[in-house]
Formats: structure tokens, C-alpha cells, sequence
């Protein structure tokens, strides 16, 4: 990779650097476990540098923790299937961060309530029908369980689960969730 020549693009690249090490320290011992003098040690930069670009540790908190949205594109069934094979393989950093701090940093807790209440509401409006933020509420909350089984508890059941045994088993979970027949789809 070519080193930046200008002020500015140097000033960019050690503020991405900064975000990059803050989503994984945030992401190996959350909000309260990371540090500024780990972070800016992780990046290869002075702490001040930190505080600099991004005020505080709670504000780069923040911006590392900032989940990405996805779209659904209409294909509802398609787009879950997507998102538990994501949640199944490896977090991204923001994620991670974000999913270890929820229940001990108030921050943390409302971004994740926020984009939560946002995913079951764009699910419940794709999928419609009767009892539709209900079973919204449901499968992403189970997509939750999912992932903080299979990245935090480590649970043996889900260490190795190949893509074929994901397809057979979330298939039908995923249809049945958004209240469609499993026969019609054979």
C-alpha cells in the first residue's frame, strides 16, 4: 500500500487506523474493558492522537459501534437466510463491539435498541400479515440468540455448522417466521 503524501491523507489514514484498532479492541473487551493507551497502541499511534481525532472514548465508542444497515430488496426470505449466514461466519468488528458492550453501556444499548426496533420494522413491513411486528420481533431477536451463541458462548452446537446444514435447518425457521407455508416452497 502506498504511503500518503499529503497532510490531509496522512491525517485520514491514521484516523482510519485509530477506527479500525478501536473496533477491535471494543470488540474484544467492550466499552468499559478498552482502552485509549490500547487503542492507540494497536493503531501504532500517541494516545493524544486518539483523543484528538475523536474527542472521547465513549465518542469513538460511537462512531467504531455504528452498525451498517442492510437492505432487503424485496426478496425478505433471501435477505434473512443472508443475514444468519453473516451472523453464522465471522462479526464484523463494529458489530462485535457493539454486541459485547450492549448490556453494560448505556450507549452501546440504545445504538443496539435503535437498529434493532429499525430491522424489526422494515421486516414486519416486508412481510405483512397479521401478527407481523410480532414475528418480527421474534426472528430478530432469535438472530440475536444466534449470534451472541455462536461468538460469545462459543456453543459446540453451532462451532462448525456447514452451509448445508444452515440451508436445511434455516429454511424452514426463516419461512416459518415470516408466517409463509414450508410446503408451498417444495
Amino acid at each position: 500500500m502506498e504511503e500518503p503524501r499529503t497532510r490531509a491523507a496522512k491525517r485520514a489514514a491514521s484516523a482510519q487506523r485509530i477506527l479500525e484498532a478501536a473496533q477491535l479492541e471494543f470488540g474484544e473487551h467492550g466499552l468499559e474493558g478498552a482502552t485509549i493507551r490500547a487503542i492507540a497502541q494497536r493503531a501504532g499511534v500517541d494516545p493524544s492522537l486518539v483523543i484528538q481525532h475523536y474527542g472521547s472514548k465513549r465518542d469513538l465508542f460511537a462512531i467504531a459501534a455504528e452498525l451498517h444497515r442492510e437492505s432487503t430488496d424485496g426478496d425478505v426470505a433471501g435477505h434473512l437466510f443472508d443475514v444468519v449466514g453473516v451472523r453464522l461466519g465471522g462479526l464484523p468488528p463494529e458489530t462485535r463491539a457493539l454486541v459485547r458492550s450492549m448490556l453494560t453501556a448505556p450507549e452501546a444499548k440504545e445504538a443496539m435498541r435503535e437498529f434493532l426496533n429499525e430491522r424489526v420494522t422494515n421486516l414486519a413491513r416486508a412481510s405483512g400479515g397479521e401478527d407481523a411486528d410480532l414475528r418480527a420481533a421474534l426472528t430478530v431477536s432469535s438472530i440475536l440468540g444466534l449470534t451472541i451463541a455462536r461468538h460469545f458462548l462459543e456453543l459446540d452446537a453451532l462451532k462448525e455448522i456447514s452451509p448445508a446444514q444452515l440451508e436445511k435447518t434455516v429454511h424452514p425457521w426463516v419461512t416459518a417466521a415470516l408466517g409463509e407455508d414450508v410446503d408451498a416452497e417444495d
